[in-house]
Formats: structure tokens, sequence, C-alpha cells
């Protein structure tokens, strides 16, 4: 999250990747399923694809918090992630509602409660908040990999 690192311009880029490794699932699953080739492109693109949906995740929550979303735009930001393709015209949902802020809010305001605070921490240190962001995209990975696949 550096100084240029808008909102805007964060959501975009996790939406976007979101849906490309979308699309690299899904083509493994073809390779797998279909044409019974190989399953080497579930096995990485679904790990690129899991890591990519919690960093959405994990933005989305940020976005929540800083940008004072109502808890149905959560919703249906965190649902956008499910089916393929979504977290897209979610974003360009969510721009032109005027969910996505051009700043970002707590850098100036004054925190209100635990969240807040923890949120406002993150954006007034971008570098420190980048890095904790992939501390818990690692973290969160981990857990799932203990927890083991979808059903």
């Amino acid at each position: 999250m550096s100084t240029r690192m808008s909102p805007t311009r964060l959501y975009r880029l996790v939406a976007r990747a979101e849906a490309v490794t979308w699309a690299l699932l899904l083509t493994g699953m073809f390779l797998k399923y279909v044409t019974e080739t190989t399953e080497l492109g579930v096995q990485v693109f679904g790990m690129v694809h899991g890591v990519v949906f919690i960093a959405y995740c994990l933005v989305t929550a940020l976005l929540f918090v800083d940008q004072k979303w109502p808890v149905s735009r959560l919703a249906l930001g965190l649902g956008a992630a499910v089916p393929p393709f979504a977290t897209v015209p979610f974003e360009r949902y969510a721009e032109r509602v005027g969910l996505l802020g051009g700043a970002w809010r707590l850098r100036a305001d004054a925190p209100h409660g635990l969240l807040e605070r923890l949120t406002a921490w993150l954006v007034r240190r971008p570098a420190q908040g980048a890095l904790v962001g992939l501390v818990a995209v690692a973290g969160l990975t981990g857990v799932a990999l203990v927890v083991g696949p979808p059903a």
C-alpha cells in the first residue's frame, strides 16, 4: 500500500488478479477433468487462486473498515469472490457507487474503535501495512492447507 496505492487502485488490482486466477484454475480443471491429460494445472493454479482469493477477501475487509462500507456491501464484496469472474463487476460497481475512495480515509481521520485503529495503522504505514498483509495472506493460506481443500 504505497502512497500511490489508492483504495481504488488496490481493489482493482486484487479484483482482477482474482478473476485471472479463476481463469487459470478453470483451465487446469478442464485439463484434469475433460481432457484427462494432467492434474498439474489444478495443483498449481488452485494454490495460486487460493492465495489471491484470501488477499482479495482481506482487501475487501480493509476497505469495508476504511471506507465505511455498509455490512451489506461487505457481504456482496466477499460473495463476489465465490463465482468465477464476479470480482471484476463488483469492483466496477463499487467504484461507480462511490465505495472506493481516491484516498485512504483513515490516513487523515481519527480512528474510532479497535478495527479502525488497526486499519489506520496499516494505511498510515504503507510498507509495514503491506508486510502485515503478506504475513496475513501467508498465515491464512497455511491454515487453509492444514484444514484441507473444499469438499
